[in-house]
């Protein structure tokens, strides 16, 4: 029974790292006591051991150590022991290149798959749909496929921004971005506002927080879903 946690983003304005989302954190991670942390997308080009530091310092509020796969000699052994996983945010091509290289995207797939708890933030949320194509971060490095661990039948596009009608910016929106997507594609995107997640236990699939998501199909006008809602029927095969 897969247990997930697809949050936006690690941090949201005025709040600490992870602060927001502890409560539920703290919920999903009960009786667990240590995580494996996933460091490979490298926000700001930060090391490895600086990363697990911030992902630890988030973790304290709730009690939970936090080590950073790159301190196992086994990384398989990690996953395949760890209570739970999370992924933290950064550039998703970095991750997923990472992830191919290190040969972790089946073992990390067949424990969640199985019940081992993952979260993830930011591109270790993009990562757990069916591809990173929807992602908003540079492709500083090619991943041998796009292809990602597909957790979940469709795309996400974290840190979702709506048009500022004040702003003088002429650029393409995000809602454009991902329609020029759906002229090649049909994966269902979902595009998820800041200080919002998806929470999944079995089958069923749901939006929390406090602000709506935006639902883009191909062939069919975007869609705001109101927290709460019951997202299941996007688990079907595309």
């Amino acid at each position: 029974m897969k247990k997930l946690l697809i949050a936006s983003t690690s941090t949201v304005h005025g709040k600490d790292y992870l602060e927001y989302i502890i409560p539920e954190l703290a919920k999903f991670f009960k009786g667990i006591h240590e995580i494996l942390f996933i460091p490979y997308a490298r926000p700001s080009g930060i090391t490895y051991d600086e990363y697990t530091a911030i992902a630890q310092k988030g973790f304290d509020k709730i009690g939970i150590k936090v080590r950073g796969i790159h301190e196992f000699k086994n990384h398989f052994g990690a996953v395949s022991n760890a209570r739970g996983i999370f992924t933290g945010g950064g550039n998703t091509f970095l991750l997923l290149k990472k992830l191919y290289e290190m040969k972790l995207i089946a073992s990390i797939k067949n424990v969640v798959e199985n019940g081992t708890p993952y979260f993830g933030t930011s591109a270790g949320s993009n990562i757990t749909g069916l591809t990173i194509q929807n992602t908003n971060d540079m492709p500083i490095i090619y991943p041998p496929s796009f292809n990602a661990f597909g957790f979940i039948n469709f795309n996400i596009n974290p840190h979702y921004l709506d048009p500022d009608p004040s702003s003088t910016h002429m650029g393409e929106t995000r809602e454009t971005r991902i329609n020029e997507f759906h002229t090649i594609n049909k994966i269902p995107v979902l595009g998820l506002r800041e200080g919002s997640w998806l929470k999944m236990k079995g089958d069923k699939l749901e939006l929390k927080g406090t602000l709506n998501a935006r639902l883009f199909q191909q062939g069919k006008a975007p869609t705001e879903l109101p927290p709460e809602t019951d997202l299941s029927f996007l688990m079907r095969n595309y």
